[in-house]
């Protein structure tokens, strides 16, 4: 196995080219400044706001108590971003993480959605999660043959802030999309860490090994916001259309069809329509 390189960092004003051969040749990419400063405060606000509610250490991501050791028992965390602020609105609509994701996930799908957006702020004394990849909550139910797999989610920290090592910035081993045993944690290889400034972003395939780092600050939380997409034939993990029962009415079409609101269409791929609605005109269903 090829030892860590550092990330390659590119502008959010670099051609999609250049975004997208960093992507597939390390398996991740730093977009320096790809969300506008007014919408990283305005999610930063409402996210600090809504973080003094929530207890450090209890989300469990549906694993129970092993939930617990893979999500941290010093850090918090919490997703339903459209209800606390529009900014998560614009965040969705950026064109920038659109067009990576466009190009990594529209050759396996007719369209895909949101699989969670959720803010991650990593506390004082918290230890490292352990090494995963994002796709591990499909591939353990229908990889076929490893590395030679479909993309089937990509992925965006986005730091809220100026995120340091110390503070626990993401660790991530390049080039592990590729390697050739599937290996789901691998514990004694060396990472390297991913260190933004606001509104830079951390945009990875859902085939790298990655993982939260380690806090060792005194008294400074890492306050980043994760952001995924999943093809539009697998089930995500954030459950949208509970969350936005009106329809997201005024909303762009792609925001609508990222949350739940819109039905899949498979075409031009085989396959039939899922997500069906048909309390309206057949026309707004696809």
């Amino acid at each position: 196995m090829q030892g860590p390189a550092k990330l390659t960092q590119l502008p959010a004003t670099a051609p999609i080219e250049d975004l997208l051969a960093a992507y597939h040749r390390d398996g991740a990419v730093v977009v320096k400044r790809m969300i506008g400063r007014p919408t990283i405060d305005a999610l930063r606000t409402a996210a600090d706001r809504f973080a003094e509610k929530v207890e450090a250490g209890v989300a469990d991501q549906g694993m129970g108590e092993q939930g617990a050791f893979f999500v941290g028992t010093r850090t918090k965390r919490f997703s339903s971003l459209g209800l606390l602020d529009d900014a998560y609105f614009d965040l969705l609509d950026n064109e920038v993480y659109a067009a990576i994701a466009d190009a990594v996930l529209l050759p396996n799908c007719g369209s895909y959605w949101v699989n969670t957006a959720q803010v991650m702020y990593i506390g004082p004394g918290e230890t490292a999660q352990a090494l995963h990849r994002d796709a591990d909550n499909w591939f353990q139910h229908v990889v076929p043959t490893w590395p030679d797999t479909p993309e089937v989610t990509i992925s965006a920290m986005i730091g809220l802030e100026d995120i340091t090592e110390e503070m626990g910035a993401t660790r991530c081993v390049p080039g592990s999309h590729c390697w050739s045993e599937f290996n789901i944690y691998e514990f004694d290889v060396e990472t390297v860490p991913v260190e933004l400034a606001p509104g830079d972003a951390f945009v990875y395939t859902g085939k790298v090994l990655h993982g939260g780092g380690a806090n060792t600050t005194a008294d400074r939380w890492r306050r980043a916001l994760h952001l995924s997409f999943v093809v539009g034939w697998l089930t995500p993990e954030e459950a949208h259309p509970l969350d936005h029962v009106d329809g997201l009415v005024g909303r762009s079409p792609r925001v609508q069809r990222l949350l739940g609101q819109h039905s899949y269409d498979p075409r031009p791929h085989p396959g039939g329509g899922l997500w069906l609605r048909h309390v309206r005109p057949i026309e707004d269903q696809v």
